[in-house]
């Protein structure tokens, strides 16, 4: 299920978009919105796969939206103007659709973007990659011990070494292994089979004391379990 929201400043075209998303089975559209700023408040809370986006809009234009998303998120641009096509691309966009969008175009956009997402999945259990300042840092999930999370940044220790990254836990969880870890805190995520030691509310890991939330620690010990 790719979960998805969708920007337009016109209600008509987002109404459109809405019926359209009904009618197909493995695309959740989870809130729409005619604002731009409304919708970069909707993401610093919530995680989606891709966001519908016009580009004429107030505020910030759709370019300028796009270019402040993570590279975890596609984008299919909507809009009515076939000229700003080649930028979009440049910016990395899934697809193009152009008003008046069809389920049949849509569907196809939405067919990609799971593909892509399938990819990106397998790509995933074997190495991925995260920005450490102005670098693209390869990670191997198989050599990681914990993350935590402080400020603005993860720390993605792997042994003794640490690697720093602008990203939410939730964002990297999404791209690890889910049955090898388990967020055992807000501010903190463990390989499993890592652990040296489960206490009462902390592990032993990697040398490290991680504490572990009350509300975590059934599904730690589930998964330890497995």
């Amino acid at each position: 299920m790719i979960s998805a929201i969708a920007i337009d400043d016109e209600p008509i075209a987002l109404d459109v978009l809405k019926t359209h998303a009904e009618k197909i089975p493995f695309l959740e559209l989870k809130a729409t919105f005619t604002s731009t700023t409304d919708a970069l408040a909707f993401l610093q809370q919530n995680q989606v796969e891709l966001v519908f986006l016009d580009i004429r809009m107030p505020d910030l234009t759709g370019i300028e939206f796009a270019a402040l998303l993570p590279g975890r998120i596609h984008v299919v641009f909507t809009t009515a103007y076939p000229e700003y096509a080649v930028k979009g691309f440049d910016l990395a966009a899934t697809d193009y659709l152009l008003k008046p969008i069809s389920l049949s175009r849509l569907l196809q956009a939405c067919t990609l973007v799971n593909e892509r997402i399938i990819a990106e999945n397998k790509q995933v259990n074997n190495s991925l990659f995260v920005k450490d300042g102005y670098n693209l840092v390869k990670i191997d999930p198989s050599k990681i011990t914990y993350i935590e999370a402080g400020d603005n940044y993860l720390s993605i220790y792997e042994g003794e070494k640490r690697t720093l990254t602008r990203m939410t836990l939730t964002e990297l969880l999404g791209k690890l292994p889910q049955d090898a870890f388990q967020k055992v805190h807000k501010s903190y995520i463990v390989a499993v089979a890592k652990i040296e030691k489960i206490e009462r509310n902390q592990v032993l890991i990697g040398g490290a004391k991680v504490p572990v939330s009350v509300n975590l620690r059934d599904d730690l010990m589930r998964k330890v379990k497995q």
